[in-house]
């Protein structure tokens, strides 16, 4: 036990003794722990972030898509034939419709219009903020109203109160529409920015130049664990009483979307976590020649040690110990730096989540790099002659 804390004594001795040959050492490692923590972090961050959006407007959902190709297309009044198949809660159809959206001087070019039924905001799990939704009597009279996403009241009613939003007009494509309601900030989902939306009549659409087919509907499932039955009986009716082949249609859910993101942002993170690792490298690198430079002023000393009785061990002990501690040290600096700079990030809007696991690993690596970076010096230490290193100046 004497004799361990007499070789840390020692080692400690040795690296305070050139403080700045030790300080440029480890800023390699601090560079690159710091590095892996905080692009991990991030990448972490915003799989957690994209999974919370989606968990939070429900997983009971999926998306039908037919292909434009096909010689297929549903109208609005075959829509309640899907209610019809056994644990579907709701339907809602929706188009995608192009438009220049203003109010004034302002205009919006982020907006999407969305032309839907008032199921729509039960299917989505959406919430009004201000005014009120879409009713079967604007579908009936293909009324010229709109609700729209609460981003879009910032782009084009600056300075003005939700609750005073409600009742005024904005122009899409020249035609005046009036907003009954303000959406709940809300996020994305199945790929769409529901707080960049307008919302208007589905029959209204055809004031900006769309039909009344349909090739695009959201489901909304009363029980979830049965959803990929539900997936299953869908396919079959689009098949059998639509004609429409597997080809020319697509039926997901927010769960498939979930684990393909999960899948793709998992990806990134190794692959920022690969990259980072690479300075983690070059640190160790840099670790190993200044232990060799070590290795060479301290020639003379190594052949004293040997000639009083130091074994070949001892001195290989004494220079591991040596870059262990270095090593220890930038990990560590590094871990607290990469937790401190992430956690500054979080405040200017990055999405930063420092796992446990990710910073233990990092400190494994660090210490892992101060043994196998340092046994190649620490053994060119201990197979020196003890005559031949005494002779040198």
């Amino acid at each position: 036990m004497e004799k361990t804390i007499s070789i840390f004594k020692e080692a400690l001795k040795n690296i305070i003794s050139n403080k700045l040959r030790s300080s440029l050492t480890m800023l390699g490692l601090i560079i690159g722990i710091m590095s892996v923590i905080l692009l991990v972090g991030i990448g972490t961050g915003a799989t957690t972030n994209v999974t919370s959006s989606v968990k939070s407007l429900g997983t009971g959902t999926l998306t039908i898509s037919i292909d434009s190709e096909s010689d297929t297309t549903l109208e609005y009044e075959q829509i309640d034939d899907f209610k019809k198949i056994n644990n579907i809660e709701n339907v809602a159809p929706y188009k995608n419709v192009s438009g220049t959206v203003s109010k004034g001087t302002l205009t919006s070019r982020g907006a999407s219009i969305l032309a839907t039924i008032p199921e729509y905001i039960n299917v989505m799990n959406l919430k009004i903020e201000a005014g009120r939704l879409l009713s079967n009597i604007d579908i009936e009279n293909m009324s010229k109203v709109c609700l729209i996403g609460n981003s879009l009241t910032d782009t084009l009613f600056e300075n003005t109160k939700i609750k005073d939003i409600v009742g005024q007009t904005i122009s899409i494509d020249g035609d005046k529409y009036t907003v009954i309601g303000v959406l709940t900030k809300t996020g994305s989902s199945m790929g769409n920015n529901v707080d960049n939306n307008i919302i208007i009549p589905f029959t209204t659409a055809k004031y900006l130049g769309s039909d009344t087919s349909i090739n695009n509907l959201y489901v909304k499932v009363q029980d979830e664990k049965l959803i990929d039955m539900t997936t299953k009986q869908i396919e079959n009716y689009l098949e059998r009483n639509l004609s429409i082949t597997s080809d020319y249609y697509s039926v997901t859910s927010q769960d498939s979307m979930l684990d393909t993101m999960s899948d793709i942002t998992s990806t990134l993170s190794l692959l920022l976590g690969g990259i980072a690792s690479i300075s983690l490298i070059v640190g160790g690198i840099g670790v190993m020649n200044v232990m060799l430079v070590s290795v060479t002023e301290r020639t003379k000393e190594i052949g004293i040690r040997k000639a009083l009785g130091a074994k070949r061990r001892d001195i290989l002990v004494q220079f591991l110990v040596e870059s262990l501690i270095l090593c220890i040290l930038g990990g560590t600096i590094g871990v607290l730096l990469g937790i401190g700079v992430g956690t500054i990030l979080q405040t200017f809007g990055f999405n930063f989540n420092s796992s446990s696991g990710i910073i233990i690993i990092s400190f494994i690596a660090s210490s892992l790099i101060g043994l196998i970076f340092g046994i190649f010096p620490a053994y060119k230490a201990a197979k020196l002659n003890p005559i031949d290193a005494l002779r040198t100046d």
